[in-house]
C-alpha cells in the first residue's frame, strides 16, 4: 500500500519522490496544508472506493499513517 500511496503523492499531489518516506510528516516535511490533506483523502477514497472517516483523517501525521490506515480498510 505504501508504494501505491507514494505513486499518488508523486503523480497527483506533485510531491518529489525523494521527499517521500514512511516517516515523512505530511505537514512538516511535505508541506501539506489542510486543503491538500482533504484532497489526498478524496483521491484515496475515489481510487479505492472507500470512505475515510473525517476524524480518522485528522489523525494522519505521516505517510505511513495514511498507508497503514488504507491497508486496514482495504484488507
Amino acid at each position: 500500500m505504501y508504494e501505491e500511496l507514494k505513486k499518488i503523492l508523486i503523480e497527483e499531489m506533485q510531491i518529489k519522490k525523494e521527499d517521500i518516506s514512511p516517516d515523512a510528516k505530511l505537514v512538516a516535511d511535505l508541506g501539506f496544508n489542510s486543503l491538500e490533506l482533504a484532497d489526498l483523502v478524496v483521491l484515496c477514497e475515489d481510487k479505492y472506493n472507500i470512505e475515510i472517516n473525517e476524524e480518522d483523517a485528522r489523525g494522519f501525521q505521516t505517510v505511513s499513517d495514511v498507508s497503514d490506515y488504507l491497508e486496514s480498510l482495504i484488507n
